[in-house]
């Protein structure tokens, strides 16, 4: 296995340990069978920290751990390559060219306490009159990131707050994202939800589109880093109730801790990672953890409208709009031409 400390999870139900202990029981039926992994080191965390800790230097180990630096390996690597990575950035030049772990790099959570969140067979949970729910969006403009949306909503028992995940989208690249953003405004206004929060780095080019579907899209007061970190007691107390999403555990679980030279931290995904669903999930129910079960009245008999049209209704209606403004344009174009050219 190459990388194994970088080694993506957003894809695979499988995390790099539970991937190496799945295939060493497949190994002992081959005589002689070696597993080797090579990988510059990184955190101090995960199936290449631990082999490192529990096997390097130890006599009579079943595990044979080679720590080296890159010249050691490769004498034609020039040193001032070397130097000039240490000078820009010392932590992750120790980590590529030195052979060492980093100091500055920490897990986010650990993955038992994400697992017992999910609440296992549950996708998706209705809307429930008298509830008050809360969207957050991360968008994309549908090539590199996917372009992803969560709701939640708050309630509190025996005085303790706490925040269930309701519905969860992600829209992989490539899209398009005018039809992206239609289907997202109809599913949040399916849980009577009319204004979204979203990441402050999105920029302007979803709002004016999200306000064509009937939604008013505010940029997080938050930075992605500072939900983040609100998310985490939550997390830690079980006062969270996630989806089954495996895409979102994996995603949780490889944020990571850095702390940054002036002693800030900060976290973010892994390097060649993904964070997209975790960061539209994570806001949405920071957002949801301090609301109550309290809601707006009238919000809510609005809502609660026997001729408020389903999801279904809406799509259909939206069709035949634009089936209505593209025969518009058409007959426009026709009598414009007519103008041009009278016979």
């Amino acid at each position: 296995m190459d990388e194994i400390a970088f080694a993506g999870q957003d894809d695979s139900a499988l995390s790099p340990t539970e991937l190496l202990r799945a295939l060493r029981p497949a190994m002992a039926m081959i005589p002689n069978a070696m597993l080797i992994c090579a990988s510059s080191p990184y955190s101090r965390s995960g199936p290449l920290w631990t082999a490192f800790d529990k096997h390097f230097g130890k006599d009579g180990s079943s595990v044979f751990v080679w720590r080296a630096p890159t010249r050691t390996m490769n004498p034609l690597i020039p040193q001032s390559l070397v130097d000039e990575a240490i000078e820009e950035d010392h932590e992750a030049a120790k980590s590529e060219f030195l052979a060492e772990f980093r100091n500055d790099v920490a897990s986010y959570i650990d993955r038992d306490v994400v697992e017992n969140a999910v609440l296992r067979g549950v996708y998706e949970v209705p809307f429930f009159p008298g509830r008050q729910y809360f969207a957050f969006v991360d968008p994309s403009g549908g090539h590199s990131d996917s372009f992803t949306m969560g709701i939640a909503t708050g309630k509190e028992e025996c005085g303790v707050r706490s925040a269930q995940l309701v519905c969860v989208r992600e829209f992989k690249p490539p899209f398009i994202p005018s039809e992206v953003i239609e289907e997202i405004a109809l599913t949040i206004k399916n849980y009577c939800v009319y204004e979204a929060t979203s990441d402050r780095y999105a920029g302007e080019f979803p709002v004016e589109q999200f306000r064509n579907f009937g939604v008013t899209i505010n940029p997080s007061e938050k930075s992605k880093s500072e939900i983040y970190r609100d998310a985490l007691p939550l997390l830690n107390s079980g006062r969270v109730e996630l989806l089954d999403n495996q895409r979102l555990v994996n995603q949780i679980c490889g944020l990571e801790r850095r702390v940054a030279r002036g002693g800030r931290d900060s976290i973010d995904h892994a390097p060649s990672g993904h964070d997209d669903v975790a960061n539209a999930v994570l806001g949405a129910l920071v957002l949801a953890s301090g609301i109550t079960d309290t809601f707006n009245l009238d919000e809510w008999l609005r809502c609660w409208d026997p001729t408020r049209l389903t999801y279904a209704e809406e799509r259909e209606m939206l069709a035949l709009e634009r089936k209505k403004l593209e025969a518009e344009r058409l007959k426009k174009e026709e009598n414009e031409a007519q103008e041009r050219n009278p016979q």
